[in-house]
């Protein structure tokens, strides 16, 4: 067997895994967008709730407005940064993509997550900030308590996944 042929035969049997300090520093931005993300939920939250409460329609209008500038792009921005560094930190370590259960539904939440946002956040947000230009108030704020309920809860989740790793390999190892 030739050298070239050892070294490929090698080089194939070794997963690829990021370095140290590209894995450190590939962690570092996932725990910040998942950081931001949340942060976002909760300016979501707070603005969303304000706006149910007040009674000054120019604060509601506000709100309406500052909801889009606020939520949607930087939502997919922080969400979709999530998916790249995590996909990156699976496929770079131990873990794989589709190794473990956790892995699975941390990719699966992500996913969720983001197509929500694109899908059911932006039309609705996009209205709300149309009406609060237009001082259209007499809109019913009911599925707008949702999205930040629900996103971080289920970001929460993730990272309780992150840290306890449960349920172990997707498929047992054969012998």
């Amino acid at each position: 067997m030739s050298s070239a042929t050892l070294e490929a035969t090698t080089a194939a049997a070794k997963p690829w895994r990021l370095g140290a300090r590209t894995r450190k520093a590939v962690l570092v931005l996932h725990i910040a967008s998942v950081g931001s993300w949340l942060g976002i939920d909760v300016v979501m939250a707070v603005l969303t709730f304000t706006a149910m409460g007040t009674d000054s329609a120019s604060t509601k209008a506000l709100c309406f407005r500052v909801l889009e500038l606020v939520t949607v792009w930087p939502m997919t921005v922080s969400g979709l940064t999530c998916l790249v560094t995590g996909v990156l930190l699976a496929m770079g370590s131990k873990y794989g993509l589709t190794k473990y259960w956790w892995v699975v539904l941390k990719l699966c939440i992500n996913l969720l997550l983001s197509a929500l946002v694109l899908v059911a956040l932006r039309p609705g947000v996009a209205e709300l900030a149309d009406r609060g230009e237009a001082n259209d108030l007499a809109v019913p704020l009911g599925d707008m308590i949702y999205p930040p309920i629900v996103s971080p809860t289920l970001l929460m989740v993730a990272v309780v996944l992150s840290v306890f790793k449960p349920w172990g390999l997707l498929r047992k190892k054969k012998k």
